[in-house]
């Protein structure tokens, strides 16, 4: 099955946090897509982690590499489309860019985010939670 996979999936994850196993059961043999904003998304999100003392600089390159170990598509970004969507939807552009690359993938989307999550269900795209 293709689906997209967010940010707030992938961190809860290399962070082993408590979805993890959900999750990796839910994209066991999945192909995975993202926008290509993913790896900015995860620099600052443990760029605020390390800012705010709850992980090490040693705990956050390990989740880093664990990261780069999960095979993701990463694809472009319709700058256009997305702000289109962030107006429609009145969300960050870096939520838009999960939303259309969804719908130009023709995938759902998987998230945690519950933001994300009732902007994709706003906007028609098959959602799946955890």
């Amino acid at each position: 099955m293709k689906m997209v996979i967010d940010t707030s999936a992938i961190i809860s994850v290399i962070t082993n946090e408590a979805h993890k196993d959900a999750l990796i059961d839910i994209t066991k043999n999945a192909f995975l897509i993202t926008p290509e904003s993913m790896h900015a998304e995860i620099g600052n999100a443990f760029s605020a982690m390390l800012r705010r003392k709850r992980i090490s600089i040693d705990m956050a390159l390990k989740a880093i590499r664990s990261y780069e170990k999960i095979p993701i598509q990463f694809d472009s970004i319709d700058l256009e489309n997305s702000l289109r969507i962030a107006g429609q939807l009145n969300i960050y552009a870096y939520d838009a860019y999960f939303i259309d690359c969804a719908e130009r993938n023709r995938s759902p989307l998987l998230s945690i985010d519950e933001g994300l999550i009732g902007a994709a269900k706003e906007y028609g795209l098959q959602i799946i939670e955890v």
